[in-house]
């Protein structure tokens, strides 16, 4: 292939990635999203030689990621001094570093015949590479695919399929309807969109009975969602530390008697081990309701970013540690070397870094039930928690968004928690710093929520858990089965026609 007919198929794939990231939050365009899908697949499909299929596959990715994930600067303009210098190299190396899961796949699609087996094996491996990178390397699995139909009632179809499913079938058949396209002549192309009309009419079809509000039973917990709008530049600040407590303190108090009060992620600047007297003072504010809150806690092994559940007395009913930590955010790896470079996660605010919980768990709470505690970006993985031997009642992510900026970040990270309600038919108590804090049914609906860079504080039922989904049962095993042996026999059939 010529070098200008080379760059232009790398500049048409960056281009199409781009406008595939549109169909994520807070964009939403679905639509605009497939057209950049069914681009992007033709251009990486068309390549002749691996490493033309792997460059122009590493360019559609990179043009999704840089648009998808434009936010991850903002984490380092929070101390511009200290950490100012990082964002540029985040911006592209971050995109580039999961790009790179997209070259793969291009380059394995080689193996293929050029054309419709091509274009489906090409559709196959980009969705194992969406698997595979919520778990290479600790793991990413942030704007997945299949998050552009989220406000649709295709989103329902999580339930059985889950985000990663719905990613692989989003991907597939798009690579038919190009498969078909290319195959008819005139007229008759038209037949092209009966994959896509199709597949995605019936989702739609089963999703739309599902789309209904869960309602929450007449004697549900009334739960306090507690927002103090905390900006991440001012949180640990000693003239705003007191300020920003006193008023989580303020909009835990009120006429509505809550049966439960959440606080976000490190929402008190004491560790927990030397906080007896504030704990005390919390429930004697909140008259003894439980609380559930986030802190750092000393452990043997280092600081632990922790949940906790206050009891009547201020005592410490519950904990949690959270045990999916953020590299370089929460932890360096070879952390001990860094520290003594200078280098530590930016939200670690003593040592090098975090030590992790020892897993997921879940949390008796009496009679409100048994919830499974996530901490921030816990939520963004399918599989955490999904094979613990008891089920839980409801979810609760305690986070501090404040870190993803004021714009998309925090919304993809809503759309991202909707979507462990859909796949686990689980309510979600989804409390932020900043936003957006909601409380969200077992249908990912959000019923009640507060906006995004506001104060306030949310009254809202807790409603009920639904029956458990296939997903929940199943995991992501079926999808990776199928997708394997789809590019397999592909692979298979090309060596039986070279024979």
């Amino acid at each position: 292939m010529p070098r200008s007919a080379t760059t232009r198929s790398v500049a048409l794939a960056m281009f199409a990635g781009g406008l595939t990231a549109l169909g994520q939050a807070p964009f939403g365009l679905t639509l605009v999203s497939l057209f950049g899908l069914g681009v992007g697949i033709w251009t990486v499909s068309e390549a002749r030689a691996w490493r033309s299929a792997a460059a122009f596959g590493w360019a559609f990715g990179f043009g999704y990621f840089l648009v998808c994930l434009h936010w991850i600067v903002e984490p380092f303009l929070v101390d511009p001094v200290r950490h100012g210098w990082m964002a540029p190299f985040a911006l592209v190396l971050l995109p580039g570093g999961l790009a790179l899961f997209w070259g793969t796949a291009g380059a394995l699609a080689t193996r293929l015949r050029p054309g419709a087996a091509r274009r489906l094996g090409f559709a196959a491996a980009l969705a194992l590479a969406e698997v595979a990178r919520g778990y290479v390397l600790t793991g990413f699995p942030w704007a997945l695919l299949g998050s552009i139909w989220l406000d649709t009632a295709v989103a329902q179809s999580a339930r059985f399929l889950g985000l990663h499913g719905l990613s692989a079938l989003t991907v597939m058949t798009i690579a038919c309807t190009l498969a078909l396209w290319s195959a008819l002549e005139g007229p008759r192309r038209s037949l092209a969109a009966v994959p896509l009309v199709g597949v995605f009419g019936a989702l739609f079809v089963y999703g739309l009975p599902h789309t209904a509000p869960v309602p929450a039973p007449s004697d549900a917990p009334l739960v306090r969602l507690v927002q103090p709008n905390a900006a991440q530049d001012l949180k640990w600040d000693p003239e705003f530390v007191q300020v920003f407590y006193e008023r989580q303190l303020t909009l835990s108090t009120g006429e509505i008697q809550a049966d439960l009060i959440v606080w976000p992620e490190t929402a008190i600047s004491q560790p927990l081990g030397s906080a007896s007297s504030l704990l005390e003072q919390i429930s004697r504010f909140t008259q003894g309701r439980p609380v559930i809150l986030g802190a750092n806690r000393w452990r043997l092994d280092g600081p632990a970013n922790a949940l906790a559940v206050i009891g009547p007395r201020g005592e410490i009913e519950a904990l949690y540690d959270k045990a999916h930590l953020v590299p370089f955010g929460e932890y360096v790896p070879l952390g001990n070397v860094a520290a003594r470079l200078g280098i530590r996660g930016l939200a670690a605010r003593e040592g090098g870094g975090f030590a992790p919980g020892p897993g997921p768990q879940l949390l008796d709470m009496g009679r409100l039930g048994i919830a499974l505690p996530l901490i921030c970006y816990e939520a963004i993985f399918p599989q955490f928690g999904r094979t613990l031997s008891q089920r839980a009642d409801w979810m609760v992510q305690i986070t501090n968004d404040a870190w993803f900026g004021r714009f998309a970040g925090p919304q993809q990270h809503l759309a991202i928690a909707r979507f462990r309600s859909i796949e686990r038919g689980l309510p979600l108590i989804r409390v932020a710093n900043t936003g957006v804090s909601a409380m969200i049914d077992a249908r990912g609906r959000v019923l009640e929520a507060l906006p995004l860079n506001t104060t306030g504080a949310l009254d809202a039922a807790l409603p009920s858990r639904l029956s458990v989904p296939p997903h929940a049962r199943w995991g992501d095993t079926p999808t990776v089965l199928i997708l394997i042996v789809l590019f397999s026999s592909l692979l298979i059939l090309r060596r039986g026609s070279s024979d």
